[in-house]
C-alpha cells in the first residue's frame, strides 16, 4: 500500500495526524463525563491525555507498522460558530486483526461542535480514503447502543446497521449493548 497524503481536507476541515501539543485540546474534550460516557475509556486526566496521544502519534496509515490511521478533526478558519482554526475531535481508521482488507472505523467529537455537520463530513472524507486509496472491501463501526448519535452518523455516512448485540460488553460496571454498522465498497458503487 502507498501511504494516504495527509492532512486530509474538505470545505471545512483539516484532518491531520497527531503531534504531541494535540494533548491539551483532546483533554479538554475526552475529560468531560458526556464524551466518555460511551467509551472504553474513563474519562482522560492530563497523563492519560499524554499517553494516549504519544500512542497516536505513530497512526499514520494502513501500510505502516500501527496498521492504522489516526486523524485530529480540526476546523478550518472562518467558520460562523467556531472562531478560528480548533481542534474539535478525532477519527481513526485500523485494520481488524489478521486482514488487509477489513477496517474499522471509530470517531468522537466535542460536543460544543455538534450540529454542524463536522462528524459527517469527516467521516466521508476517511470512507473516501479506506475504499478509494486503499481499497478496501469492508469498514465497519461498533459502538455503545446508548450512543444514538453515533449511530445516526454512522446511518447518514451509508452504513447499514447489521447488528445489536444485546449486553454483550462490561463497560464501566454494567453489562452494555453494541451495535454493528457495516459498508461494503460495492454499498458506495450504488448508492
Amino acid at each position: 500500500m502507498d501511504p494516504v497524503d495527509l492532512p486530509l481536507t474538505t470545505d471545512r476541515l483539516r484532518l491531520r495526524p497527531y503531534v504531541e501539543s494535540d494533548a491539551e485540546a483532546q483533554l479538554r474534550i475526552l475529560s468531560r463525563e458526556d464524551v466518555s460516557r460511551f467509551l472504553l475509556q474513563d474519562s482522560w486526566t492530563a497523563e492519560v491525555a499524554e499517553t494516549q496521544i504519544a500512542k497516536r502519534i505513530p497512526r499514520t496509515g494502513l501500510e505502516t507498522e500501527s496498521r492504522a490511521l489516526a486523524l485530529v478533526i480540526e476546523t478550518a478558519d472562518g467558520l460562523d460558530s467556531l472562531e478560528g482554526s480548533r481542534v474539535i475531535g478525532d477519527i481513526a481508521l485500523w485494520l481488524e486483526d489478521g486482514s488487509e482488507e477489513k477496517a474499522e472505523i471509530g470517531w468522537i467529537l466535542d460536543p460544543a461542535a455538534g450540529g454542524h455537520g463536522f462528524a459527517t463530513e469527516a467521516a466521508i472524507a476517511v470512507l473516501n480514503v479506506a475504499f478509494d486509496h486503499y481499497g478496501l472491501h469492508r469498514v465497519f463501526a461498533q459502538m455503545d447502543a446508548r450512543n444514538t448519535a453515533s449511530a445516526k452518523l454512522a446511518q447518514r455516512i451509508g452504513m447499514r446497521q447489521e447488528a445489536h448485540l444485546r449486553k454483550d460488553w462490561w463497560s464501566k460496571g454494567e453489562w452494555t449493548d453494541t451495535l454493528i454498522f457495516g459498508m461494503l465498497a460495492s454499498d458506495r458503487q450504488t448508492a
